[in-house]
């Protein structure tokens, strides 16, 4: 019995056991079930268009890492998002499918179900289903290169694989036997939904182990929630991300941050370089450059190199920018001082730290690894099972 075929028979005895669709009157206790949360962590924001479910998770993870997806079948989602680094890639900027250059760097995926926008500076993705025609379906620059003209060679493949037919006839048992692109990235948003990163040594701390995190480790944290480094402004919460919802958040409430940080000024009026310039690519509005959205650092220490475009190395360097205020561009098309910046954010003041405060810092941030996370089969390749 091939891997599929096994996952499908697994499948099928859940399904007659008892529905995993999410359409009871308890809904959240629904979803903390399918995504195993722990008590610490709040019930995430799910579409009513694409209720969670165990099958679809299954399809997706299948998905995920199937290089069919790709037009050429030389890339899948997992070729820029590696579980044993919390799902990004270890390069400043990756290559499509094709061999196009990206310019921005491939974010981890850990927690993002309770972000509140999706991919580096877009405020108008606001569920992961609308990212996610971004890698699969555009064609400046490819990625997986699934264009209108590729589309139906593409689904075809999934069409003449049996065991996908039965998988999709699993995740999709109220519809008609068709394989849909829509059906392959409401599967793909399940899985990466999925993706809960709560057992780090600061989850453990979270839920009372008050040995699961050094006397450094917690005096970083205070340095971080503090008014010295000012981190929290940005990277708040359960998450570390102001970019947050759950369930619970009010639609009102709902806050869409985006920041400028200084890491460029090119020519001296807050540009970011030319082929990436945030939000403002998107808007059109000079007041956008250099808009970016606060990551989680949910297995930061795991997700190097770091901003946007992968131009900075280390933990160390990106304390050392946010203390300086900005970043120095000294020279190149580039040239120009962050911390001079007309369009950077109020918050980014600058401080002096001294090395023990940057080493306390960079080992809260540690904290966060999650090993479990990056180890658990519920994420890996089904494929090399």
């Amino acid at each position: 019995m091939t891997v599929l075929s096994s996952i499908f028979f697994l499948l099928s005895a859940c399904e007659q056991e008892s529905s995993t669709e999410i359409q009871t009157s308890d809904e959240s206790a629904s979803v903390r079930e399918i995504l195993e949360l722990p008590d610490h962590m709040p019930t995430p924001a799910v579409p009513d268009f694409n209720p969670l479910t165990n099958a679809k998770i299954q399809l997706g993870r299948f998905l995920f890492y199937d290089e069919k997806l790709s037009a050429n079948q030389a890339q899948s989602c997992s070729s820029c998002h590696d579980q044993s680094l919390a799902f990004s890639d270890g390069v400043a900027q990756p290559l499509g499918s094709t061999g196009h250059q990206l310019v921005r760097n491939s974010q981890g995926l850990a927690n993002v179900i309770y972000h509140t926008t999706f991919t580096w500076s877009n405020n108008s993705f606001l569920e992961l289903e609308d990212q996610l025609n971004v890698p699969i379906r555009a064609d400046n620059p490819i990625e997986l290169g699934v264009t209108d003209a590729k589309l139906n060679e593409v689904l075809l493949r999934f069409e003449q694989d049996e065991e996908y037919l039965a998988l999709f006839a699993a995740a999709f048992p109220d519809e008609d036997d068709t394989i849909s692109m829509n059906k392959i990235i409401f599967s793909l948003a399940s899985f990466v939904r999925s993706m809960i990163s709560a057992s780090s040594p600061y989850d453990q701390y979270l839920a009372g182990d008050k040995t699961a995190l050094t006397e450094q480790q917690i005096a970083g944290y205070q340095l971080f929630n503090g008014e010295k480094f000012e981190c929290f402004h940005c990277h708040s919460g359960i998450n570390f991300s102001s970019s947050y919802r759950d369930a619970n958040t009010a639609s009102d409430a709902t806050e869409f941050p985006f920041f400028n940080n200084g890491l460029y000024n090119v020519g001296g009026d807050g540009s970011y370089p030319e082929e990436d310039q945030g939000l403002y690519d998107a808007s059109l509005d000079p007041a956008d450059k250099g808009l970016f959205r606060p990551q989680s650092l949910r297995n930061i220490e795991l997700t190097a190199p770091y901003m946007h475009d992968g131009s900075i190395a280390t933990l160390r360097e990106v304390i050392e920018h946010y203390a300086r205020g900005g970043s120095l561009t000294e020279s190149g098309v580039n040239a120009g001082d962050g911390k001079n910046s007309p369009l950077k954010s109020a918050l980014i003041l600058g401080f002096d730290a001294t090395d023990e405060e940057i080493e306390a810092v960079i080992a809260f941030l540690e904290s966060l690894t999650d090993e479990e996370f990056i180890t658990s089969p519920k994420f890996s390749n089904p494929f090399e099972e």
